[in-house]
């Protein structure tokens, strides 16, 4: 049985004094608790609770990584997990061709770190949360007749972490990430289509139904459903195309993001080699942070990465011009350029790789009427649904509702829509960018390896696109 002591960073640090053959060493405490409810018609599905608490430990020896992990946080486990780490660096040196040749410096963490929690989720009883969640699918039944089947699901991850470096950083870190989601299916005639609401957050109870409340949810996903029932499908075209702040997040992320991760650079992604020049329109700035920028509480954000280097802003493209990529410590020493406080892990078992925060494009002058009135004909996503990117940024995303827009207005209701298209020739024909913004897939996880709580958004955006449909 795993033994838990209190754990400290100076329990952490005398642990890792006792790592001499190391060029760098780094210690990671996690303790999590991740509690998750879904209800389907009218049966509870889910009801869980679970906790996972433990130690990871990576080093630098001999120009090569090594990694364990233990879920015995009493000192000699720990110096048994650390010694583990040693003697696989150790090993890979031997084998390896390529060698970690550095890192480079940053500015590392040191003190307390908290994102801002208004009601923390603590205060609420898991009786309380399974009530939300049993009465919000069961009233998402009872709007329309024609709604016969419904979900619901609520879920939350709690964070401890302490970080600690052989260099110098020394953090306490504190998360609190919970997400609400509410799905409607409306059917005819053996005809089915589905509507969902989400909303994901970094804080609390109230930070997470601050943008609209849980019925507001329910009644808005029975009528979309109700609605895209009686939707025809769209014809394909290349077409103009204005997107949501959903969409505008999910390609952001997906079809933008991935590419400018360092190790896929390295690898050869489509814009390896191609900082200092232009990608995108001039009304394009991309940025992803691991802060809450512009408004609300995004999901994506935590204040510290886990090689405990402050988690910062980074511009990955200003006014069309690609600026940067997103780093690790060891993927920046290879740059030649700052590290991006980009490294992250799932859990204190997995090892930290490079992953997104949240991933957005900042807002421009327009007013949605503006943007639509001088279309004559084209379309209006709304609601990312999933697909697929690639390294080269080709991309097939669906959006759960598309409305038809000819001569400026906006008309029938479609669906089955798909957007696709290569995101940086996307992005090429923007001609106009809304004031409003908005962060609107944090209910969702990225999965690169491991999983990784993220979130996306902008402003609606005015683009060209090739528009398809799926029976």
């Amino acid at each position: 049985m795993a033994k838990h002591m209190h754990t400290s960073l100076d329990r952490l640090q005398k642990v890792l004094e006792r790592t001499a053959s190391a060029a760098y060493a780094e210690a990671r405490y996690h303790s999590r608790i991740r509690n998750e409810i879904a209800v389907g018609n009218g049966e509870v599905e889910e009801a869980k609770s679970t906790r996972v608490e433990g130690v990871g430990f990576r080093v630098l020896v001999d120009g090569a990584w090594g990694f364990s992990s233990t879920n015995d946080t009493s000192t000699q486990a720990m110096l048994d997990a650390l010694k583990d780490a040693v003697d696989m660096a150790k090993i890979s040196a031997t084998a390896k061709k390529k060698k970690v040749t550095g890192l480079a410096e940053a500015e590392l963490a040191k003190g307390v770190f908290r994102p801002p929690i208004n009601d923390p989720l603590e205060n609420h009883s898991l009786e309380e949360k399974m009530k939300l969640v049993i009465e919000t699918e069961k009233t998402t039944r009872q709007h329309f007749d024609i709604v016969k089947t419904a979900a619901c699901s609520y879920r939350e991850i709690i964070d401890h972490k302490l970080i600690t470096t052989t260099d110098g950083a020394a953090a306490e870190v504190f998360d609190s990430k919970p997400e609400f989601r509410v799905t409607a299916i409306a059917s005819r005639n053996g005809d089915r289509v589905s509507a969902t609401e989400t909303v994901g957050v970094t804080g609390g109870w109230r930070d997470l139904f601050d943008k609209r409340g849980s019925e507001e949810m329910s009644k808005r996903a029975a009528e979309t459903a109700k609605k895209l029932l009686d939707a025809k499908h769209p014809k394909g075209e290349r077409a103009k195309v204005i997107l949501d702040p959903g969409m505008v997040g999910l390609i952001s992320h997906e079809a933008v993001g991935h590419t400018v991760e360092a190790d896929f650079v390295l690898s050869g992604s489509i814009v390896k080699g191609k900082v200092g020049e232009t990608v995108a329109s001039s009304l394009v700035t991309l940025v992803d942070s691991g802060r809450s920028d512009i408004v609300g509480a995004a999901a994506g954000t935590v204040l510290v990465d886990d090689e405990g280097v402050l988690a910062g802003r980074t511009v990955i493209i200003k006014d069309g011009v690609l600026e940067s990529y997103i780093h690790n410590r060891e993927t920046a020493a290879e740059f030649g350029v700052e590290p991006t406080g980009n490294a992250r892990a799932f859990e204190y078992s997995d090892e930290p790789i490079i992953r997104m925060w949240n991933t957005y494009i900042e807002p421009g002058d327009y007013v949605l009427g503006e943007m639509i009135g001088v279309v004559d004909h084209g379309y209006l996503l709304k609601g990312p649904r999933s697909g697929q990117a690639d390294a080269n940024g080709e991309f097939m995303f669906g959006a759960q509702e598309a409305y038809l827009i000819e001569k400026g207005e906006v008309k029938d209701l479609l669906r089955g829509v798909t957007i696709s298209g290569s995101a940086f020739d996307v992005l090429q024909t923007v001609d106009a960018l809304g004031r409003d913004f908005a962060y609107d897939i944090g209910a969702g996880y990225c999965g690169k390896r491991q999983l990784a709580k993220v979130d996306g958004g902008g402003p609606y955006l005015r683009c060209v696109a090739l528009i398809g449909g799926v029976q």
